[in-house]
């Protein structure tokens, strides 16, 4: 913001078509730079994102276009978009220029921090070091989390990517006192609405910072509050040596946004209608989300399956930079199992008895060979009845029909809608229920008291 070139007049605005601004330079200015024009004495951000010709670049509006007109001045703010940051930031609700949405004073900025960015140097990013719990028992046992890892919940719509997402924020902050950022892409507005005030009476907003950039706003906006979200997790980690927990909902929007500029600056659609840079977008926002040696970012994002396809390319595009992979399943929301996740489609580059540790890997195989087994006999008990089945088949089944309601969970964030206090399970009890799931010390409980308990030892009580 202290550049010699900035607010001066840079040229004039061409032509207005939505979202889209053409301006004519005086000096082509380069890609990514914020230009501004103040129709009504109101700025209007634009973004360059395309060259037309020597003094001739096309522009996204970053807020409303009303009031632009052909001939209107533009002036250079003489750097990329950029925001402000500070320890201030904590506890606060902004919007992808950083101003705050929650009817507070802005807080007192120390620095500003460009939104492009390249990833940090390779020699001082840091691997993935340990597992970490969530208190969510078929994510810890089936699909871990990994501090300092990015990890992505798959869904199409209603399965409850946001509820828990919301829970592993809730979660982390109560376990493992750490920062987090919400990047909260086209949001719906109630949506966000809720979202912060279920934060604030958990008492978790303090070491918290939303971000939010809604579904009415210019894909301008939706394109560029993801990085918004990470910029501040980068500083919180880099300046203040925190551990972050970066939350992303909805990724996929961020793609439809980077869609709908691709075809406003009048690009040729690629596979499926998406854009042609659908790989170097994503891989733009996925790559920065890294840890150092000053602290550790650790990523959980919501990914929307359109019609459920998981061969979509925009799921595909994200989910190769993803650590772990949860998938949540309508199947499983349909029979009432709750969080709705698919124990043997989710799973986890972790899962390494090397990482994890042999007790964990080979319960956790354990408990899927069982639920493999459940449903390769699903047909024939739906046809048959389970008395068709040959006696350890049986048995199977059983434990298998047990560990499948074990592995549901009240969760804390919708206890007040469910009447349900929610639970925390640590990992080692996970562990040990399991187990005695499968030797069999459980068969005579009945299925309905192992459903939406904490550990088996609350069951008996």
């Amino acid at each position: 913001m202290t550049s010699a070139a900035a607010h001066r007049r840079i040229g004039t605005i061409e032509a207005v078509k939505g979202p889209v601004v053409d301006i004519v330079c005086e000096q082509s200015p380069p890609l990514h730079r914020a230009l501004y024009a103040q129709p009504n004495g109101e700025r209007c951000v634009l973004e360059v994102f395309r060259e037309l010709g020597e003094r001739h670049v096309r522009t996204i509006a970053l807020h409303r276009t009303a009031g632009l007109a052909r001939g209107q001045a533009v002036m250079d703010s003489g750097s990329p978009l950029q925001i402000p940051v500070g320890p201030q930031c904590l506890g606060r609700l902004l919007d992808v220029f950083g101003n705050p949405l929650d009817a507070e004073a802005p807080f007192e900025a120390l620095d500003f921090r460009p939104l492009v960015a390249p990833p940090g140097p390779l020699s001082e990013a840091r691997a993935a070091e340990s597992v970490l719990e969530t208190g969510i028992k078929v994510i810890d046992l089936l699909c871990p989390f990994v501090r300092g890892g990015k990890t992505g919940l798959f869904g199409g719509a209603g399965v409850g990517k946001t509820v828990l997402i919301t829970e592993f924020m809730n979660a982390v902050i109560q376990l493992h006192a750490g920062v987090s950022v919400f990047a909260g892409i086209g949001e719906r507005i109630r949506e966000g609405h809720e979202l912060w005030h279920d934060m604030r009476e958990a008492g978790v907003m303090p070491r918290t910072v939303m971000v939010f950039g809604q579904m009415d706003e210019s894909p301008g906006v939706r394109f560029r509050v993801g990085l918004t979200g990470l910029t501040y997790a980068e500083y919180l980690r880099d300046t203040l040596g925190k551990d972050v927990l970066l939350l992303i909902d909805n990724v996929f929007r961020f793609v439809q946004a980077g869609s709908e500029i691709s075809g406003l600056l009048g690009r040729m659609p690629a596979t499926v209608g998406y854009q042609p840079t659908l790989l170097s977008e994503v891989a733009d926002l996925e790559e920065r989300i890294s840890s150092s040696t000053a602290g550790s970012i650790t990523s959980v994002q919501a990914v929307y399956v359109p019609a459920d396809d998981m061969t979509d390319p925009a799921v595909n595009a994200i989910y190769g930079h993803l650590d772990t992979m949860v998938v949540l399943s309508r199947k499983q929301a349909a029979k009432g199992i709750y969080p709705a996740v698919d124990p043997l489609h989710s799973n986890s580059k972790m899962m390494d008895r090397h990482f994890l540790g042999e007790r964990h890997y080979r319960v956790a195989e354990s408990v899927r060979e069982h639920l493999a087994r459940y449903r390769e006999l699903e047909d024939i008990i739906a046809m048959l009845g389970v008395e068709s089945l040959a006696e350890a088949d049986r048995r199977i089944v059983g434990r298998a029909r047990r560990l499948q309601r074990y592995l549901t969970q009240p969760f804390h964030v919708v206890s007040p809608h469910t009447g349900i206090a929610g639970v925390s399970v640590p990992l080692a009890r996970t562990l040990d229920d399991c187990e005695a799931f499968i030797r069999g010390d459980h068969d005579a409980v009945p299925e309905a008291d192992c459903y939406m308990r904490g550990s088996m030892q609350e069951a008996r009580t």
